[in-house]
């Protein structure tokens, strides 16, 4: 605990990346999704790059490297973040802060499928206290998914957790070395950010620059410089003091926040068939993922 800068860099990982939703939901009341999202990682990719030209690390990767942060652009990046910015253009941030908070389970899942994964009864608990919530999530908002608008939200997000959950797998099946982590995200946020600036021309049928406010501008900034970037080297910082299963607790802190800032600061409603999906999935995600060395105290080096 006399470690001050871990306790800032897991302040900020909690605070930043569960504030990320409410964000997004800010910017895409005037700003297309995947305008929001392109231009999100278009600054980030800047911004890494002036880092990496002012440490004199900027390289080229190789083509076989760069294959590997491309796939994992698309899934991490591409398909988890930008559908899930396009899903709350008509999904609250509440409501996809825990949406997202199910990827564990389709990890899960999917790390079974190939063999990353023993079947375990504890594991198999977990998931079902995941689908539960599940079950209360759309009991709740059953006569919402006849909104076309709303279904394809939800549809949005459920193909973002697919591809978060895919580039996981993706990640610990072929036991990808990190190297020059911020190198490698350059490359990945400028591929990510030229893609989703491309699919905004295409897919954003008014895009009139002039509608957007100071408010979304803001907000998309903030996702750029805080959510992308700042978040990302302290988690990275915090990976290097504690466990990674002690860092994952923070996800859970992460979902709470988001809902109370939904509820807090956009009036999102949130009804007591809500509260108790988020505390099932949260506690079926946390039963998927327990491990003894979670709560064992490390030596601070």
């Amino acid at each position: 605990m006399k470690d001050y800068k871990l306790i800032f860099a897991v302040l900020t990982v909690a605070f930043v990346w569960g504030t990320t939703f409410l964000a997004i939901r800010v910017a895409v009341e005037t700003i297309p999704a995947w305008f929001v999202a392109g231009i999100r990682q278009f600054l980030a990719a800047i911004i890494m790059l002036i880092i990496l030209l002012s440490r004199k690390e900027f390289k080229w990767i190789g083509w076989k490297s760069l294959g590997y942060q491309i796939v994992f652009a698309t899934l991490m990046l591409v398909i988890a973040n930008g559908m899930t910015t396009v899903a709350e253009e008509t999904v609250s941030s509440s409501l996809a802060s825990l949406i997202s908070a199910c990827s564990p389970i389709l990890v899960f899942l999917g790390s079974l499928a190939v063999g990353l994964q023993k079947f375990s009864v504890r594991a198999f608990l977990g998931v079902l206290l995941c689908f539960s919530g599940i079950l209360f999530i759309f009991w709740d908002g059953l006569q919402d998914l006849a909104n076309p608008d709303y279904r394809m939200g939800m549809i949005f997000m459920f193909c973002a957790i697919t591809g978060w959950a895919s580039g996981t797998i993706f990640t610990k099946k072929l036991n990808i070395q990190s190297g020059n982590i911020t190198l490698n995200l350059f490359y990945q946020f400028l591929f990510a950010g030229i893609v989703q600036i491309i699919l905004a021309f295409l897919f954003s049928g008014n895009y009139n620059f002039e509608n957007w406010t100071f408010k979304s501008i803001s907000a998309m900034l903030y996702l750029s410089v805080f959510g992308s970037v700042a978040a990302f080297f302290a988690f990275h910082y915090a990976l290097t003091k504690i466990s990674p299963v002690q860092v994952s607790i923070l996800a859970y802190i992460n979902t709470i926040i988001a809902i109370f800032l939904g509820w807090l600061i956009m009036d999102e409603q949130i009804s007591m068939k809500f509260i108790l999906a988020a505390a099932l999935i949260i506690c079926g995600v946390f039963i998927i993922n327990y491990k003894p060395e979670m709560f064992r105290r490390q030596k601070v080096v």
